[in-house]
């Protein structure tokens, strides 16, 4: 669903000086795949992202969205149909007075039948658990659930990939959790690849896959189980780590055989259950 390739990307720090956010990124996420990437501020998450519905552009590289080259400007429009975006505040996407209406905004822009565009409001409210706040007003509602209108928007447009940019930073833990389990769901049951980025890393346990960014590098990938099984490397990032993953790891070093499939509290109670 999208390739990147020897990716750079170059800000315009001032006239005379330029700042390397990515340096050369290559990257495959596959269709259905449910992936998160993680990795401390300034490492090149959010710029990342970015280039996957071409809200930026790469300085060196491409990147193929959908079999769509971002660079090519006839392509723009049918990126964003297919790559639909979430942002961190979700105040900055909400842009109408009733919950209904903010849904219909992108379908209405995409000159959709009226019945068309009611019934995709409807489907996209019930898939994020909203039904029920069709006719509220935004600004009423809770952080997750603005939040869950706002995957909802996305989810309107009908699209075959969601990128979330730290989509749960303002929230308090229901907020997260919800916004959470909403990803997920769209990601099993609908089939919708998920790009989700985070800095929590109990949100990280439950990717398909892992990417860890420093300094706008990849420097490491692979499943939950494979990039938590040494904590230390991470904490050397300025990452920190879900706390089983951590006490797993400092049981491992003491000669208690725990598996590094411990992640959760649930995986800490089973793995203790089984061993008595």
């Amino acid at each position: 669903m999208i390739r990147v390739t020897g990716l750079h990307h170059r800000y315009n720090a001032s006239d005379t000086l330029e700042v390397e956010a990515l340096e050369g990124i290559d990257l495959t996420v596959r269709r259905g795949e449910f992936v998160v990437i993680i990795g401390p501020n300034g490492s090149g998450k959010s710029t990342l992202a970015k280039h996957f519905n071409a809200l930026l552009l790469p300085s060196a590289g491409e990147v193929i969205v959908n079999g769509m080259d971002t660079r090519d400007s006839d392509n723009l429009w049918r990126i964003r149909q297919s790559a639909g975006m979430v942002f961190q505040n979700p105040d900055n996407q909400i842009v109408a007075t009733l919950v209904e209406e903010d849904v219909a905004f992108g379908p209405e822009n995409l000159g959709l039948p009226p019945v068309e565009i009611r019934a995709r409001v409807e489907n996209a409210l019930r898939t994020v658990d909203m039904s029920a706040y069709a006719k509220h007003a935004p600004h009423t509602l809770s952080g997750g659930q603005k939040q869950r209108v706002a995957i909802a928007g996305i989810l309107a447009m009908q699209p075959e990939i969601i990128v979330l940019d730290e989509p749960t930073a303002m929230l308090d833990p229901q907020g997260r959790m919800e916004v959470l389990s909403t990803a997920r769901r769209l990601n099993k049951e609908k089939g919708i690849t998920v790009v989700f980025i985070t800095h929590f890393m109990r949100e990280a346990v439950e990717a398909d896959r892992v990417v860890v960014m420093n300094s706008g590098n990849i420097v490491l990938e692979g499943t939950p189980k494979e990039v938590f099984a040494d904590p230390a490397r991470l904490k050397s990032w300025g990452l920190d780590v879900p706390q089983m993953a951590d006490l797993a790891a400092q049981l491992r070093a003491e000669g208690v055989d725990v598996p590094p499939s411990v992640l959760t509290v649930d995986d800490m109670v089973d793995w203790i259950c089984r061993s008595r």
